[in-house]
């Protein structure tokens, strides 16, 4: 077994413990950890937990110092990406059709799934080392900021996803409510794959921050007159929040055959169909991403310039960042910088 050192959750909150990493299988990569993001799953995962090894985190990237006797596509030093994912079946019908984010056996996550060779229960990405089959691990181009670009292997690849599901381009009018961690990769996407995009906010409090990413104008979800003027107005809307919240306000702008794809995982909800039925509206989601689809939005980001907001702390300030994080106190993505872990 590896020795290093991980971010392990403990009744007195998360403290740099020891931790073990298998042995390199022959397919393989070991990863320093340099760049972590910090997700709302992390922030839940911590609180719901009870028992058992945590170390939260599963976006992020760093270096590879060494690699399995058959791995082909890394070699060490080269710069690298995981995310959420990190193994499935292989064999169910959604793998084969390469949709391994939806396999039948459930893919392996990056923390707190089970190792499908040895059982183990996996530790994440707030640590200073990671072990990882290379299918799933990504080169991460040239020019991408290592630690804005940590963000892109889970809020990214959760909203690039539905976006070329859904065939947005040019000309695509595109609404994202929710401008959050993953909002504001929404919007970027959006407006770099040519759509015309409108942020719907509870608030006008992010109007500057929307024109500033891209977007043409803010809409405030709880102004019912800015809303009735917007009805049917948008051929996809992207939600991302993460909260329980009523859908039939954000499907009265869908347009005619639009889609609302929600994306925010908000939980158990009710839908009055005849909010769908008026119009041919379609509700959809989309949870992580295919390793194609993440390769490609990588190259994306680095044509493109795309990179999340980021602000990076220490790692000793994890309790902080899950702290502020509560409080929705950050534009929009806390990143831990691992080093302090050497």
């Amino acid at each position: 077994m590896r020795a290093t050192t991980g971010w392990q959750v403990t009744r007195d909150g998360l403290r740099p413990t020891p931790i073990e990493r298998r042995d390199l299988r022959p397919d393989d990569v070991a990863v320093r950890v340099d760049f972590c993001g910090v997700c709302h799953t992390d922030l839940h995962a911590v609180r719901a937990h009870e028992d058992g090894p945590l170390v939260p985190g599963h976006e992020f990237t760093g270096v590879v110092t060494e690699v399995g006797s058959t791995v082909s596509r890394f070699a060490a030093g080269d710069p690298v990406a995981v995310g959420n994912i990190v193994d499935s079946c292989g064999k169910c019908a959604m793998c084969l059709g390469d949709q391994e984010n939806y396999c039948a056996e459930f893919p392996t996550l990056t923390y707190g799934g089970t190792d499908r060779h040895d059982g183990t229960t996996t530790l994440g990405g707030y640590s200073r080392e990671y072990v990882v089959r290379e299918e799933f691990a990504y080169p991460l181009p040239p020019g991408l900021d290592p630690a804005a670009a940590a963000p892109l292997l889970c809020a990214g690849i959760t909203v690039w996803e539905p976006l070329r599901a859904l065939n947005v381009g040019a000309g695509t009018r595109v609404a994202v409510a929710g401008l959050g961690g993953l909002g504001h990769l929404a919007v970027k996407f959006a407006v770099a794959l040519g759509a015309e995009v409108t942020v719907l906010s509870r608030t006008p409090d992010k109007a500057e921050d929307a024109l500033r990413l891209g977007a043409r104008d803010l809409l405030v979800s709880t102004d019912e007159r800015q809303l009735a003027a917007a009805a049917h107005r948008f051929d996809v809307l992207v939600d991302t929040i993460a909260v329980p919240h009523d859908l039939k306000p954000y499907l009265g702008v869908v347009a005619v055959d639009g889609t609302l794809s929600q994306v925010g995982y908000l939980g158990s909800t009710t839908v009055d169909t005849m909010d769908l039925l008026l119009g041919r509206k379609k509700l959809s989601s989309s949870g992580s991403g295919v390793r194609a689809q993440t390769a490609a939005m990588l190259e994306f980001c680095a044509a493109h310039g795309i990179t999340a907001d980021v602000e990076v702390l220490p790692s000793r300030q994890v309790d902080a960042v899950l702290d502020r994080l509560s409080r929705n106190d950050v534009r929009y993505r806390f990143v831990l910088d691992l080093s302090d872990l050497d």
